[in-house]
């Protein structure tokens, strides 16, 4: 079967760390355009990883016929002007997250390729990961019992102004850059939506963003998560569920390697055990699950309802830290 060709908006810092060398294990998709508005530039990174078509714009990518689906990791700020027109263009769209700067832009985001009838996804990859598989379905079957409460922690330290998570302007701060992985996967885990939230940040006094940040997500019946999250602290990353029958924790939830095997120990009343999963990259998992989408015309793996309720969340912590109260999810 012939590889499906995407297009990536931008040299991205982000694809070249972490996406472009799993991608090359791909039976699926293969890079084939990239665009930067600095040519120069395009055609270094085009020559280092393997794309044999190069544009000085976004738009004359998007223009090419060939092109079967589009990868954005642009700045969050530019997601939904850049989501509409890969969809004006027709071509099926991965996003980065968060899918835009709040829930409204993501509503609009969805609303507009459903009209254009073309598929979205938020990139979410850790969704994707055989660890997170196997966590939702050790929940579901009741190993634990009912999650009563969950826990996230997600860090790492970064103070270089330059940098776009360090641009208020552009969409950084911690909640929009990591928050959104602890609020997505405490929903995942407790099953539900929260109804009411409230939150705490430190705010950077020269980038403006937010670098400090904790929450409380009440879902109802005594069910709550809670999450902190910080760009200037030791990089760290945790998340833990507890049941009303055992608990369960993952190792490395987010950031998690494609080259050993994911951690997840199960505490119940038989006892304690650390459960291995595959040695697999998630990258890998999320753009082949997103091309077989594609391929056989199905839904996308993740459905853009999930990235509109999210950011549902995260607005309501934006909130809370204004107010000082706790603040209630709009649902869409």
């Amino acid at each position: 079967m012939e590889k499906l060709r995407f297009g990536v908006l931008g040299t991205s810092g982000h694809y070249e760390l972490r996406v472009a060398t799993p991608l090359k294990s791909s039976l699926l998709v293969e890079p084939y355009a990239i665009a930067s508005r600095n040519k120069e530039k395009a055609k270094a990174y085009a020559k280092k990883w393997d794309f044999s078509e190069v544009y000085g714009s976004y738009e004359d990518l998007l223009a090419d016929p060939k092109v079967d689906f589009v990868y954005i990791p642009l700045p969050n700020h530019l997601h939904v002007q850049y989501i509409k027109k890969a969809a004006d263009a027709g071509k099926p769209i991965l996003c980065e997250k968060p899918l835009g700067l709040n829930a409204k832009e993501a509503v609009e985001a969805a609303e507009y390729c459903k009209k254009k009838g073309v598929p979205l996804m938020e990139a979410f990859m850790y969704r994707f990961h055989p660890q997170w598989q196997r966590a939702a379905e050790l929940v579901k079957c009741g190993e634990i019992g009912t999650v009563i409460a969950t826990n996230g922690l997600f860090s790492y330290d970064l103070k270089d102004g330059s940098n776009i998570r360090n641009i208020a302007a552009a969409g950084g701060g911690a909640i929009l850059d990591i928050g959104c992985y602890t609020v997505s996967s405490a929903r995942l885990l407790m099953g539900a939506e929260p109804e009411r939230v409230v939150g705490t940040f430190v705010w950077d006094p020269v980038f403006k963003t937010d670098i400090l940040g904790s929450a409380i997500l009440d879902f109802g019946n005594g069910r709550s998560s809670t999450f902190t999250v910080g760009t200037q602290l030791y990089p760290y990353q945790r998340v833990t569920a507890v049941g009303a029958g055992g608990a369960l924790s993952i190792k490395v939830p987010f950031n998690m390697f494609g080259d050993v095997p994911g951690e997840i120990t199960v505490i119940n009343g038989v006892g304690e055990r650390i459960i291995e999963t595959e040695i697999i990259d998630q990258y890998l998992l999320e753009f082949d699950g997103f091309a077989e989408s594609i391929i056989n015309k199905t839904d996308v793996p993740t459905p853009v309802c999930d990235a509109i309720a999210n950011m549902a969340v995260l607005d309501a912590l934006f909130a809370s830290a204004k107010s000082g109260k706790w603040e209630p999810v709009t649902k869409y």
